[in-house]
């Protein structure tokens, strides 16, 4: 799909162009800070690139990992590719890359999902004076805000989730209750979902970073640049390292963690270990009287005694209960 915002006083105004081999529409009037192709075709690509003069990036080059085919200047234009995290109110989130093609006071960004900070922008700026949209840096800078505040969103539920696993892994309702049990399988589980998704908006706040650095360094050459619009990058860049601070930090609460669930697993499967190793030791003594009383000899002394039968029985459960309370009193219980 192509979509041509058109700037009208303060605010955007979207067009939608269908584009076709055989049909070119024309551009609409009046100054376009910002072109947008969301999972464009062949066609679509060639009609942008006759307008702006630029060559826009396949899909394949997009998803490329060097820094030199994500960051690079052609044709006077600056061509940003940074990853960026979608479905995050899901179970699958995901990471798609985002090209921003900034040339002039043109933005052409192009994209194969749509990830919700651009559908919330589009909304905002369609409102007057909602956001900056004058020109495309404007634009673009508006849209990485729209990112950052949904990574920093994510963050905050990432974090309560954390929160309540700690809960639930390390206290309980009853702690000198014997033998809790607890569904560490899905604890777990969720302890690796919310690590994946930790790596993901990582690396896309990383890869924001790279396009800011790489945009700053740019705009630096330029004497023109207005001071206003360099320090708002720079304001965005802010932004980016204190959440990449924090990712770091919920990372590092999300491998303690996973860590302390496996040592928590350890000592369960331990603690019945124990149970049964201190039972086979409890059942040797009584194992070993009735072994010593069923040997088939006639001249074994208490065989024909009248009380030998119970006396056996209670040697048993006398030298039974004997390691039991030995274990308990050291403690081992």
């Amino acid at each position: 799909m192509l979509r041509v915002f058109t700037r009208e006083n303060d605010h955007l105004c979207p067009n939608d162009l269908e584009v076709t081999r055989e049909r070119q529409p024309v551009m609409p009037g009046g100054m376009a800070p910002w072109i947008d192709l969301l999972n464009p075709t062949s066609d679509e690509d060639k009609y942008v690139e006759n307008v702006t003069g630029v060559s826009i990036p396949t899909r394949e080059e997009m998803q490329e990992i060097e820094v030199s085919s994500r960051l690079y200047s052609e044709d006077g234009a600056e061509f940003m590719t940074m990853s960026a995290v979608t479905n995050l109110d899901t179970d699958k989130p995901m990471l798609t890359p985002i090209t921003f093609v900034l040339k002039g006071l043109t933005l052409v960004t192009v994209r194969y999902m749509e990830p919700k900070p651009f559908s919330i922008f589009i909304i905002r700026a369609q409102r007057a004076g909602a956001v900056a949209c004058a020109t495309g840096e404007q634009v673009m800078m508006s849209l990485l805000e729209s990112l950052i505040d949904r990574v920093a969103d994510a963050l905050e539920r990432v974090g309560m989730k954390i929160d309540g696993l700690s809960q639930e892994v390390f206290h309980s309702a009853n702690p000198q209750a014997a033998g809790r049990t607890k569904d560490f399988q899905r604890v777990i589980t969720d302890i690796g979902r919310e690590g994946e998704l930790l790596s993901m908006i990582r690396e896309s706040l990383l890869s924001m970073n790279r396009v800011l650095t790489y945009h700053v360094a740019v705009t630096d050459d330029d004497k023109k640049a207005a001071k206003d619009a360099r320090a708002r990058v720079r304001t965005v860049q802010r932004d980016v390292a204190s959440l990449t601070e924090h990712t770091a930090y919920l990372a590092t609460k999300v491998n303690f963690l996973l860590d302390a669930t496996l040592g928590m697993i350890n000592l369960e499967q331990n603690q019945i270990i124990k149970i049964f190793s201190i039972a086979a030791v409890c059942l040797m003594p009584p194992t070993l009287v009735a072994s010593v009383y069923g040997m088939n000899f006639k001249t074994l002394p208490e065989l024909q005694w009248e009380f030998g039968y119970p006396m056996a029985l209670g040697l048993m459960v006398l030298t039974a209960l004997a390691p039991f309370y030995y274990f308990r009193k050291k403690g081992w219980l």
